[in-house]
């Protein structure tokens, strides 16, 4: 498979044993993602928007829906992970998400909508925690246990790599 098309910026590599201005950074690129995300697809039209950015990939739109919808449970796992000992954070089918009729017939400036809120309040939570907060972790069924230092720059990967599949689409289409 084109890996470079289906991971533009390369797969997710936590960082160890990173430095507050590390982190600082993702937390900036998180708090600067609504308004990435939305210039990016600013001015598409309804068919660029239903263009799969690689074969067998997910639309535009449903890539745009699904970051929403990764976002709330991201924003979810954080809370627990801040408020229980090691929970079990819940996963979800994102491949059967994006097959719901909310993802085919929901525009998509609600979820921008909804992108900008979460992050809002994620960046609110972010900028307060502790480097003890930051050790805090859950348990993800796909990922194992992951302290809120590695879920943060995984959560930051997140965003710049479907940012970067819905750029690299514009840029091979010529939008």
């Amino acid at each position: 498979m084109h890996d470079h098309i289906r991971f533009p910026i390369g797969q997710f590599e936590p960082v160890q044993n990173s430095t507050p201005e590390q982190r600082n950074q993702w937390i900036l690129n998180i708090s600067e993602l609504p308004e990435h995300i939305r210039n990016t697809v600013q001015n598409l039209s309804i068919e660029q928007l239903h263009t799969q950015y690689r074969s067998g990939g997910w639309t535009i739109q449903q890539v745009v829906h699904h970051m929403a919808d990764n976002d709330m449970n991201a924003f979810i796992r954080f809370k627990k992970a801040l408020t229980e000992n090691n929970p079990i954070s819940s996963s979800y089918r994102e491949d059967l998400w994006a097959e719901l009729s909310d993802y085919q017939n929901t525009p998509i400036e609600i979820s921008l909508n909804l992108i900008e809120s979460i992050h809002s309040r994620f960046v609110i939570l972010l900028r307060s925690l502790s480097e003890f907060e930051f050790q805090r972790s859950f348990k993800s069924p796909t990922h194992g246990f992951m302290n809120l230092e590695i879920a943060t720059q995984r959560y930051a990967w997140h965003g710049k790599h479907h940012i970067a599949q819905i750029e690299s689409l514009k840029q091979r289409m010529g939008w």
